[in-house]
């Protein structure tokens, strides 16, 4: 089974730039930041993703 891609790469790029490691992951892709840093785009995925949905109801 195919692993459907929820978040776009535009996102991360732009969460990892808010976070402050995108040269990293444009350096090096991103196996090569830390799985704190990986936690943190999800976790700020999570807030902004709520935040939308908030402004909706």
């Amino acid at each position: 089974m195919a692993r459907r891609r929820i978040l776009s790469n535009k996102a991360k790029e732009e969460i990892a730039k808010e976070l402050g490691f995108y040269d990293t992951v444009k350096e090096q892709g991103y196996g090569a930041i830390t799985s704190k840093d990986a936690g943190n785009i999800v976790k700020r995925a999570v807030e902004i993703a709520k935040a939308g949905f908030n402004k909706q109801v």
